[in-house]
């Protein structure tokens, strides 16, 4: 079965933004590189100095098989548009007491829009967007009663 990993562009805060996911998610940065790394290329603009320190490619492991991957824009690759909201990273923890870290961890310092309640639809669910502008939704199904 195929996996989707998200993979989120930044204008220049990549390495905060995923340093605050670390610290909230933990495990190791599988990989991270920079763009000033990059060997040169004849089809590609050079990396100014200022953009050499940003970066290219970073991924983290979350759970068994999905990574979180990100990016700065560059300038020499294309101009990142404006963080859309046309998306959310969707969680399912494996407790509420999971839910409840992830919530308030992820969610300090950005704005909830529904905080982590119980909901009609039978989840303890909640939604927010992180100080960093991405929307995520944490959701825990209760296991159903067995009879």
């Amino acid at each position: 079965m195929a996996t989707i990993n998200p993979y989120l562009i930044f204008k220049g805060n990549c390495e905060a933004a995923f340093l605050f996911y670390k610290s909230i998610f933990g495990g190791e940065f599988q990989q991270i590189a920079r763009f000033g790394e990059m060997p040169p290329a004849e089809d590609c603009p050079p990396i100014s100095p200022e953009e050499a320190n940003l970066i290219m490619h970073v991924s983290l492991p979350i759970g068994k098989e999905t990574f979180l991957f990100g990016s700065d824009a560059s300038e020499a690759f294309g101009v990142a548009t404006v963080i859309g909201n046309n998306f959310s990273i969707s969680i399912n923890a494996d407790s509420r007491e999971e839910a409840d870290r992830l919530f308030n961890g992820l969610s300090s310092g950005g704005t909830v829009t529904m905080p982590m309640e119980n909901t009609f639809w039978g989840a303890y669910f909640g939604m927010f967007a992180d100080k960093f502008g991405i929307n995520w939704m944490v959701n825990f199904d209760e296991a159903p009663e067995k009879m």
